[in-house]
């Protein structure tokens, strides 16, 4: 009798206990039931496919140490010396590096202009071991296109052979030869990524013509070659982003942009282009509260050349040209480069902005000046 009371008493305890829980729901299922898999029959795409499989080995590359071997000895170093000032407006002397190649057995080497760009100092070094003192008085730049010509008192000097880089394809091998980190000629490998890039590189400053490859462009490796397979220089090598989580991307100024302005920088010490006679940026909001815009993008006129072209078709500070030769122009950058790719002498239909009225004019452009 006593067992039969504790066990009504210990289930009598237990339906109080669990009143108060929350009990988890639970779905009995017999032991031998399986839950059926749905299954879909797709039709056969092809038939009979099999995988084509090609026995053939890839050729061998051409040997980079060939190319190097080729190439080198027209890569020269240089070392540039030029004034700074502190922020108490004391001067002082800083020393920089690049690179460049011989395009003229006669002494004439081309670079970048930011190389040399306010040198007091220019010295190349070259292959041989030998080193000469340039006068900074012959040196021809060009910031637009960021190109500079040396010249040195030098002769029978082993000059590089120049190529096409239109003739390039996204694929192709090409390699990198400069003074890399400022620590002697040095040499990278890479194929290239892209064709006919532009790039801005500074506030209203673009490089168009550029060929993108993943070959190591370091400090240093400015202005010197970049080549293809047979040892041709394709491309002057100039840029790179630096940036995180960017890897392998530099740029060359392909020679089919550089060669006619250093042809230009030989010939002439300057280059000419078609000159408009403004000073222009793009609209911005900041503009477009200045001068109460009525659109919202074009190139703004900032300043106009007394006498120049722009002045002469009744172009005013604060009109924004929108239409340049039929091209629509949506910033500076595409005026710029509508400016550039016209002919001195051309007369040109220029469609503008003046508030809220637009205007229609034509414009003769002349060669730039000077400098």
């Amino acid at each position: 009798m006593k067992k039969v009371i504790f066990l009504f008493i210990t289930v009598l305890l237990t339906i109080v206990l669990c009143s108060g829980c929350d009990l988890l729901p639970f779905t009995v299922v017999p032991a031998n039931t399986t839950t059926p898999v749905k299954t879909t029959t797709n039709s056969p795409i092809q038939p009979g496919f099999t995988i084509p499989i090609s026995g053939t080995q890839p050729t061998s590359l051409p040997s980079i140490a060939d190319v190097v071997a080729r190439v080198k000895p027209s890569v020269v170093a240089i070392n540039v010396e030029y004034t700074a000032t502190d922020i108490f407006g004391r001067t002082y002397t800083e020393q920089g590096a690049g690179s460049g190649w011989i395009i003229d057995t006669n002494g004439i080497i081309v670079t970048n202009n930011h190389v040399v760009a306010d040198a007091t100092k220019v010295t190349i070094d070259l292959n041989d071991g030998r080193s000469f003192e340039a006068n900074t008085n012959n040196i021809a730049t060009d910031a637009l296109a960021d190109l500079a010509v040396i010249k040195i008192n030098a002769t029978g000097l082993p000059a590089a052979t120049v190529g096409d880089s239109s003739l390039l394809r996204v694929g192709d091998w090409v390699v990198a030869i400069g003074n890399s980190l400022g620590q002697g000629i040095r040499a990278t490998v890479g194929i290239v990524s892209q064709q006919s890039v532009s790039l801005e590189v500074s506030s209203g400053e673009t490089l168009s013509g550029l060929v993108e490859t993943d070959a190591a462009i370091n400090p240093g490796n400015s202005g010197g070659p970049l080549v293809n397979m047979a040892g041709e220089v394709i491309g002057i090598n100039s840029v790179k982003i630096a940036e995180v989580g960017v890897e392998g991307t530099g740029y060359a100024i392909g020679t089919g942009e550089a060669a006619p302005i250093i042809q230009q920088l030989v010939n002439s010490g300057y280059v000419t282009r078609p000159y408009l006679g403004i000073s222009m940026d793009s609209v911005s909001t900041y503009y477009i509260r200045r001068y109460d815009l009525a659109i919202n993008e074009g190139a703004i006129i900032l300043q106009v050349v007394s006498g120049g072209p722009a002045a002469n078709a009744g172009i005013q500070p604060g009109d924004v040209i929108t239409k340049f030769d039929g091209k629509e122009i949506a910033s500076v950058n595409n005026l710029r480069d509508a400016i550039h790719k016209s002919q001195i002498g051309q007369t040109i239909e220029i469609t503008y902005w003046r508030g809220s009225n637009q205007a229609t004019t034509r414009a003769t452009l002349v060669a730039s000046p000077p400098g």
